[in-house]
C-alpha cells in the first residue's frame, strides 16, 4: 500500500552504453548530465582509488534497464585495455636493450609496478572479449581471437625480455625481480586462454543440460502418451463425439499434446494451424467436433482474409448444426482453397433475412472484397451445408509483400 506521494526510482544501467553504462545510468538517477558523473568518478579515483572502487561496486551491482536484447557497447574496451597493457610494457622492453647491464639490474625493481599493471590489462583484455565482447553482433568470435593473440604476444615478449634480463643481472635482488616477473607474464598467459575454457564449459554444461531436458520430456511423452492420452482418447470413444465430458476430454488432450510436442509457434502462423486452433476452442463451447485435413504445403497466413473468412464459417457450423464438421484446406499453384462441411439440417442463402449478414458479409463479401470468392451449397446428398472459399495465390502473394 502507498503511503506517500514519492515514487522511489531504481537506479538501472541503459541497454545502450559507451562500456558499462554506469554512469549514464547514475547520470540518469539522479538527473545530471553524464559530463558531470564521469568527471565525479575521474576526480574520485585520485584519491586512493575511491572513485574507482565506487565505479567496480555500482558495475557489479546495478542491472541493466528491462528489455529483452542484449546490451550493446561502442567503445572497444578490449582494445583500450590492450592499448593500456602496449603503453606500459613496450618501455620496459626498450629499457632493456638501451641502458647498461648495471643500469638494468636496478631498473628491474624500478619496472616491477608498470610491467604487472601490463600484465593485468593484458590479462583484462581477453576476459572481456571473451564474456562481454563474445556475444555481441558487432565484434563476436573473430574479434574475440584477434584480442586473445594480441594479448599473448605481448605477454610472451615480455617473459622472453625478463628472460633475458637474467643473463644480465648480477645481484640476487635483480634476479629474483625478472624472475618473478617472467613467471607472472607466464600465468597471465594462460589466464588469457582462461576465460575461453571457461566460456566453453559453459557451452559444453548448458548443451548436456538440454540434451538431458530433451531426454527427461521424451520419456515423459512416451509415458503419457501410453497412458494419459489413450485414456482420454478412450473417454472421447465412449462418451460419444458431442457429449460435455468428451468435449472435455479433447480439449485436455489437445493442451497436454501442445505442451509434449509442439514447439515455439510464430506470432502469425499459417492457416491450417491457426484453424485447428480455432477448432479446438470452439469444441469447447460447442458440442461440436472439427476434422481439419491439410493436402498441398499451405502458404497462407492466420491473418489474412481468408483465414477470417474460414473462422466465421467455422463458429456458423458450430453454432447452427453441431456434430462432426470437416474443414478441407487445399493449396494448390493456382489458389488456396477451404471447404467447411457440417451434417446439419442446412439452409438456403435466399432464406436467411436481408438483416442477417453473418454469411453474407462476413464470408462471401469478405472473400469478394479481398479479390477471391465465397459460396454457401447443400452438402453431399443434400445433407448439411458446405461453405467454399477460394483466394487466388498471386493475390496472397501480394498482400504478405505488403505485410
Amino acid at each position: 500500500m502507498e503511503t506517500s506521494g514519492v515514487i522511489e526510482r531504481r537506479m538501472t544501467r541503459p541497454r545502450e552504453c559507451v562500456a558499462t553504462g554506469v554512469s549514464a545510468g547514475l547520470a540518469a538517477h539522479l538527473g545530471w548530465p553524464v559530463w558531470i558523473v564521469r568527471t565525479a568518478f575521474i576526480i574520485a579515483s585520485l584519491a586512493a582509488g575511491a572513485g574507482l572502487l565506487l565505479y567496480l561496486w555500482l558495475w557489479a551491482l546495478t542491472p541493466w534497464s528491462p528489455g529483452d536484447e542484449r546490451p550493446s557497447r561502442s567503445a572497444p574496451v578490449a582494445w583500450m585495455l590492450i592499448a593500456l597493457s602496449a603503453f606500459c610494457l613496450v618501455p620496459v622492453w626498450l629499457a632493456q636493450f638501451t641502458v647498461s647491464s648495471d643500469v638494468v639490474a636496478e631498473l628491474v625493481g624500478t619496472w616491477f609496478g608498470p610491467t604487472l599493471a601490463g600484465i593485468g590489462a593484458a590479462v583484462a583484455a581477453g576476459a572481456w572479449a571473451t564474456f562481454i565482447d563474445r556475444g555481441e553482433s558487432i565484434r563476436g568470435p573473430r574479434h574475440e581471437l584477434t584480442v586473445r593473440v594480441v594479448a599473448t604476444v605481448l605477454l610472451a615478449v615480455t617473459v622472453l625480455v625478463f628472460v633475458a634480463v637474467l643473463g644480465q643481472s648480477g645481484s640476487r635482488t635483480s634476479t629474483f625481480g625478472a624472475a618473478f616477473t617472467a613467471l607472472a607474464a607466464l600465468v597471465g598467459i594462460a589466464l588469457v586462454f582462461a576465460p575461453t575454457l571457461i566460456a566453453q564449459w559453459r557451452d559444453l554444461t548448458a548443451e548436456r543440460t538440454r540434451r538431458i531436458r530433451e531426454e527427461e520430456r521424451s520419456e515423459i511423452a512416451a509415458h503419457l502418451h501410453d497412458s494419459v492420452l489413450q485414456t482420454l482418447a478412450l473417454i472421447q470413444n465412449r462418451a460419444g463425439a458431442t457429449s460435455e465430458v468428451a468435449r472435455i476430454a479433447r480439449a485436455q488432450e489437445r493442451e497436454l499434446r501442445d505442451w509434449l510436442f509442439a514447439g515455439d509457434a510464430p506470432l502469425d502462423s499459417d492457416l491450417a494451424t491457426d484453424l485447428r486452433d480455432y477448432g479446438g476452442a470452439l469444441e469447447i463451447d460447442y458440442p461440436v467436433t472439427f476434422d481439419v485435413v491439410v493436402v498441398g504445403e499451405s502458404r497462407e497466413r492466420a491473418s489474412g482474409e481468408l483465414a477470417a473468412a474460414a473462422r466465421e464459417a467455422m463458429l456458423n457450423a458450430a453454432r447452427h448444426a453441431g456434430g462432426e464438421v470437416s474443414v478441407y484446406v487445399e493449396s494448390s499453384p493456382a489458389a488456396a482453397e477451404v471447404f467447411v462441411r457440417d451434417r446439419g439440417p442446412g439452409f438456403a442463402l435466399a432464406d436467411v433475412p436481408g438483416d442477417r449478414l453473418g454469411v453474407r458479409q462476413s464470408i462471401i463479401g469478405r472473400m469478394r472484397r479481398a479479390g477471391g470468392s465465397g459460396e454457401v451449397r447443400p452438402g453431399a446428398g443434400g445433407v448439411g451445408t458446405e461453405v467454399r472459399l477460394r483466394y487466388p495465390v498471386e493475390r496472397s502473394g501480394s498482400e504478405n509483400g505488403r505485410g
